[in-house]
């Protein structure tokens, strides 16, 4: 069924509770309307998502018993293209959530001025406690459950937490089959034997790299005297560190789910494996700094912060006592609208999401035109075109923050409006 999240969630978080991503973005597009000159219209059309398809579906486990599971599929907007975004299994997934993260891939698709609009996903469910078959069962029901709401011109889903390009490889076989043709375009962040595009992985990490090297050279930073601390080594962390080390970064600091390791004089990120390649691999490392948890991390007196790991882990609770200098946003949403408050009074410079971890979607849009075009790219035609890509943006984006004296979030925002405003002028209204 779909619906509409508007009656569902409200702006205002109850006491106690933590800020939904909904919330969150609703907040941010409210303060970022003020900054541009927007028809009120659509500023209330952006506050809806457009639908959220809502499923419940049978997984047979392996020991032949069946578990009902829920899975949603929330589109935001699509009056520049196709909805695009992730497809996340995780435990927390809800309507709120898919409904807020849709509306962040809008503004971030529009910042980086891709064809795309905006959407989300994904099925509740622990994807640790799923074996192989289960998960490629589980993945295949799901895609035929929402098979009417995707498609190559309509609405493009990619890897996101608990999924990975196998799965992107079976939604794409599922409803190849079901269409009576192979279509690489349905998804993006596939395999590359079925399609994927070299470099795809890696690209929100490394677009965090650059956007992090940008944001030094701005401040006046020597990139070989930046300490970075990294919170996460998951695909987005650990590619984004590993790429500032190479640049001559002092990356001092890196986390996984069970805490962190900190060494003042700089650890050798090539030396540790990925979250990806082997689980909590960061504690695990004997004879790497001191292990210190997580919370501790986001605390540590660096000139440059990445949360890079899940949202909401910088709070009004914990934001004054952040000593970074500048921080980074490789994860999506890690920072509360209340703590962005307090890091605006501050005087902390936070280069936001939207920004920074682009990379992924952009180069699932290369993805996009090499399965649509059936030509295959790269790796350093790939590379080439996300630098520049990513350059251009940041100078859009560093346009606003120079001549309008905004916060780089709400810059972002201002760039993002203009065009997604621009194109639904340009539309009109449906009679």
């Amino acid at each position: 069924m779909t619906a509409n999240v508007a009656e569902e969630a409200g702006d205002e978080p109850t006491e106690n509770e933590p800020e939904t991503a909904l919330e969150t973005a609703r907040r941010q597009l409210a303060r970022a309307s003020s900054h541009v000159d927007i028809d009120p219209a659509v500023v209330d059309r952006l506050k809806q998502t457009r639908k959220i398809h809502e499923v419940t579906m049978p997984l047979r486990r392996d020991d032949g018993s069946v578990e009902m599971l829920t899975g949603f599929r929330a589109q935001h907007d699509s009056v520049r293209g196709p909805y695009k975004g992730g497809l996340r299994y995780h435990p927390e997934v809800s309507r709120e959530e898919c409904a807020g993260l849709a509306m962040w891939m809008t503004w971030k698709c529009a910042v980086m001025d891709l064809p795309f609009g905006g959407a989300k996903g994904g099925v509740v469910v622990d994807p640790k406690q799923l074996s192989s078959s289960e998960k490629e069962r589980l993945t295949r029901r799901f895609t035929q459950e929402i098979r009417s709401a995707i498609g190559p011109t309509k609405d493009i889903p990619a890897p996101d937490m608990g999924t990975d390009p196998q799965t992107m490889a079976w939604i794409m076989d599922a409803y190849s089959m079901q269409e009576d043709e192979t279509i690489p375009g349905v998804v993006t962040g596939k395999l590359p034997a079925v399609g994927g595009s070299p470099g795809r992985e890696e690209s929100p990490g490394r677009s965090v790299a650059i956007i992090t090297r940008e944001a030094c050279d701005y401040y006046d930073y020597d990139l070989e005297e930046t300490s970075v601390a990294v919170q996460g080594f998951g695909s987005v962390g650990a590619n984004a560190a590993r790429l500032l080390h190479e640049w001559g970064a002092n990356i001092v600091a890196v986390s996984d789910v069970n805490g962190a390791r900190y060494d003042e004089s700089g650890i050798d990120v090539d030396e540790i494996p990925s979250h990806d390649t082997e689980p909590e691999a960061v504690t695990a490392a004997t004879g790497v700094g001191t292990k210190i948890p997580n919370a501790e991390l986001l605390e540590l007196d660096v000139d440059v912060l990445i949360p890079a790991a899940i949202g909401n882990v910088l709070t009004e609770d914990n934001a004054n006592d952040v000593k970074a200098d500048m921080i980074v946003e490789g994860a999506n949403g890690p920072t509360t609208f209340a703590a962005g408050a307090i890091f605006n009074e501050r005087d902390i410079p936070v280069i936001p999401d939207i920004l920074a971890n682009a990379g992924g979607v952009t180069v699932s849009y290369y993805e996009w035109l090499q399965g649509v075009n059936r030509r295959k790219w790269s790796l350093e035609r790939v590379h080439r075109e996300l630098e520049g890509d990513m350059l251009a943006a940041w100078e859009s984006v560093k346009d606003e923050v120079d001549e309008r004296d905004l916060a780089w979030r709400d810059a972002a925002y201002v760039v993002a409006l203009k065009r997604i405003a621009a194109a639904h002028e340009a539309r009109g209204v449906w009679p």
